[in-house]
């Protein structure tokens, strides 16, 4: 990716929520390819000391300081990872996610309509599917989504596609899989709270923070009885995220894809590959499950290696652990070891 928009024209990269788990790798990718990056980010869930580029703190509910940003800045393309993304929470309180992700979203799309800005990656996601309908799933699989989380992703992507058609907008929307892992030298990586991804709650327990990882439901019509997930690594994330915004500023069409590794990998298998990686017995205890918890839930499809050349490089998911652990080992408080 070393001729990243070389055909592109002046001005930085606004990386919304830049400050955040995904954000911030996407913004070290960007950075190392020599772009200019300005990150906006209300640290409501971000950490300042995960960026390294320029920092306009700031909420996307304030359409005034999105139109500061814009024209302090003047980027040429925004990447877009600001949102609420506990799906639970969505539940219990969906005006919080009207709010913070479509109408946030609104605001920017707003905002960069104004400045003439038209082009925007979207972090989007498979929660968009709903319960799968075939496993693999398939880029063309219907978008049914189940909890209000996934229903705000899908508006997003409904507002970008009519923005498209009215105003030009071009737009990419990538709808990820299970985001794991963490930078290769331990520098940049997952602390949420409150944390709900496997992975990490696996390697607090490693870590003594935890006294023990919930398995929830060992009944499933899977080869050990626990759900199976397709995790793709962060930087293999972030480097989808470039790829498509080139294919954008070199006006090849809007995107539409989701990104995975093809390959799931159970509950207990995760948890035995930690107890490998960590050198940790991590006890864990069965419990009922959780409603909406689907058995599988896989990639397939080859739109993202079609259209934009994309392979995951890391996608053994022992890479993952091991690169996850790495940060975590190093930082057993997240950005607060610091």
């Amino acid at each position: 990716m070393s001729d990243l928009l070389s055909a592109a024209p002046e001005g930085p990269i606004l990386v919304c929520g830049g400050a955040g788990y995904i954000g911030s790798h996407c913004v070290a990718a960007l950075q190392r390819c020599g772009v200019e990056v300005v990150v906006l980010d209300d640290l409501s869930s971000g950490h300042r000391e995960a960026i390294t580029a320029p920092l306009v703190e700031a909420d996307l509910k304030d359409r005034g300081a999105i139109r500061a940003a814009l024209d302090a800045h003047a980027p040429r393309a925004v990447i877009h990872f600001a949102a609420k993304c506990y799906v639970g929470e969505s539940v219990t309180d969906p005006a919080k996610y009207y709010l913070e992700n479509v109408h946030a979203t609104w605001n920017l799309l707003e905002e960069m309509r104004a400045a003439g800005v038209r082009d925007i990656v979207f972090s989007s996601s498979c929660a968009t599917y709903g319960e799968p309908r075939e496993i693999p799933i398939p880029d063309g699989h219907p978008q049914d989504p189940i909890n209000p989380y996934g229903r705000t992703k899908l508006h997003m992507e409904h507002m970008m596609s009519d923005y498209s058609h009215a105003y030009g907008l071009r737009y990419a929307a990538l709808r990820y899989f299970n985001a794991a892992g963490a930078s290769l030298d331990g520098s940049i990586g997952e602390d949420h709270e409150p944390e709900t991804h496997l992975i990490p709650l696996v390697l607090q327990v490693a870590l003594g923070r935890r006294e023990k990882i919930k398995i929830f439901g060992d009944d499933y019509d899977t080869r050990d009885g626990t759900c199976i997930r397709d995790y793709i690594h962060v930087i293999d994330l972030a480097d989808a995220h470039l790829r498509a915004l080139k294919h954008l500023q070199l006006d090849r069409g809007n995107l539409r894809c989701h990104l995975g590794t093809g390959t799931g990998f159970t509950v207990k298998e995760i948890i035995d590959a930690a107890r490998e990686i960590t050198g940790h017995p991590i006890p864990a205890e069965i419990v009922p499950r959780r409603e909406g918890d689907p058995a599988k839930l896989v990639s397939g499809g080859s739109r993202a290696k079609d259209v934009l050349g994309w392979v995951p490089r890391r996608g053994d998911v022992r890479d993952v652990i091991g690169d996850a652990w790495g940060f975590l080992s190093k930082n057993p408080d997240g950005y607060r070891s610091q």
